[in-house]
């Protein structure tokens, strides 16, 4: 009987057969984007807490490693986070209202200053163009923000949400041990052993970077809030409240904060402090990019640059600011499945 001759050559049909492997994970990813995004009532709080336990679960651990009681560990790391965020949102607000109109007036000075020097044309004024500025963060704000407000006001969602999270982190952190019984109760048969290898490496990848992410901006606030002080630059507290707000947005974070300083810099000290202001702001990101980000960072997340602007840009379009803060941790969670993956099916780690 002579042999059927087969349609496509065997690259092809390989060719199409990955095809179809990606519009399937494409057309998966898309529609739990979708529901994320249409649930995101319930979904946000379960980010945020998933978030705060990474942030928490190495005191929660030390707290039950000494013995104190799950439930009383998780109950005092919660009041400890109150407290902290509470403490520190206290004094960045009143710094911020302290110092927030020379702030402002400071940036309009250096936006003038700016225009007359390099003789911008089609800019009348200073005011039109902080105007314009306004207007387009009102409607980003409004489309960022849209579907939260229905029904209730901004400042109600954002206190139900951050309670909520409050709770959900309680929750989560007192029954972390239950959290490997249940993935396997909930894997399909034969799965369990890799699908509780990949949760775990997935926390492990968010909790390191939520970690590594704290310590960093903390360093990078005190660093630039000291320089800023030596200089006498106004506002310098607050200025390091944002530099500390904008670290957990990396790169793009960093680099408006760090534009805001030098120019409040310029505005109120000239242009000479401003330099000085420049590099103490550029020596803080070389400092975070060359030793604090391999020491700290390189052992748990593992994510080329390009990869953390594709998901920033790509957080931003699905969720606004919200997906800013989100789109990294969620990369790194993902990021660490491959990894598992790869190791398990006995591929060579690319990382």
């Amino acid at each position: 009987m002579p042999t059927r001759k087969r349609l496509l050559p065997e690259s092809a049909r390989r060719t199409a057969a990955w095809c179809g492997v990606l519009l399937l994970v494409a057309g998966v990813g898309a529609v739990g984007v979708w529901l994320c995004v249409a649930l995101r009532t319930a979904v946000t709080p379960i980010l945020l807490a998933l978030l705060g336990t990474a942030l928490l679960g190495p005191v929660h651990r030390r707290l039950t490693a000494h013995g104190v009681n799950r439930s009383l560990a998780a109950g005092l790391t919660c009041a400890a986070l109150v407290a902290v965020v509470g403490g520190a949102g206290y004094i960045v607000v009143t710094a911020l209202v302290d110092s927030g109109s020379r702030i402002v007036a400071s940036l309009k000075s250096a936006a003038q200053w700016v225009l007359d020097h390099f003789d911008i044309a089609g800019v009348a004024d200073v005011d039109d163009l902080a105007d314009n500025v306004q207007t387009l963060v009102g409607r980003f704000g409004a489309s960022a923000a849209g579907g939260l407000l229905t029904g209730i006001s901004l400042i109600g969602t954002l206190v139900a949400t951050a309670v909520l999270a409050l709770l959900l982190t309680f929750f989560f952190l007192r029954d972390a041990d239950r959290a490997a019984h249940l993935v396997r109760t909930l894997a399909p048969r034969g799965t369990a052993d890799a699908v509780e290898a990949m949760g775990r490496t997935a926390f492990e990848a968010v909790e390191g970077f939520m970690r590594g992410t704290t310590l960093i901006a903390l360093i990078d606030a005190v660093c630039i809030t000291v320089g800023l002080l030596v200089l006498r630059v106004p506002g310098a507290v607050g200025l390091g409240a944002l530099v500390f707000v904008g670290a957990y947005v990396p790169y793009l974070g960093a680099f408006v904060s760090g534009t805001v300083a030098v120019l409040v810099a310029l505005a109120d000290r000239g242009f000479v402090i401003a330099l000085w202001a420049l590099g103490v702001v550029l020596a803080v990101q070389v400092l975070e990019g060359h030793v604090l980000q391999p020491v700290i960072q390189s052992r748990t997340v593992h994510m080329h640059p390009a990869m953390i602007l594709i998901a920033l840009t790509a957080g931003a379009g699905v969720a606004g600011l919200l997906g800013v803060l989100l789109a990294v941790p969620v990369c790194a969670a993902a990021s660490g499945v491959i990894r598992e993956l790869r190791t398990r099916s006995g591929a060579p780690d690319g990382s």
